[in-house]
């Protein structure tokens, strides 16, 4: 099912569907700490780092929060195709 679609490997062998992102923010701001936290209460968080510190938050097109150990700059040259 997933054969045509692009993947993003987003750390420790975790992948996104490309087409189903919206925005990868950085984690620290204020407004994204609620997101998280609402993600959360309504079950939609996806913690993917592993035990670490979450350096990207990836927003979905069906409202799930994705978190992820490596930077935002590494994720958004990974959609760009430039590497991983």
């Amino acid at each position: 099912m997933l054969s045509n679609k692009h993947l993003i490997n987003i750390g420790f062998n975790n992948v996104v569907v490309f087409n189903r992102i919206i925005a990868v923010v950085n984690p620290d701001a204020a407004p994204v700490k609620r997101l998280k936290e609402q993600a959360r209460r309504m079950n939609k968080l996806i913690d993917a780092t592993n035990g670490r510190r979450t350096r990207a938050v990836i927003i979905t097109d069906s409202d799930h929060i994705i978190l992820s150990s490596i930077q935002t700059e590494t994720v958004s040259q990974r959609i760009d195709g430039k590497d991983g």
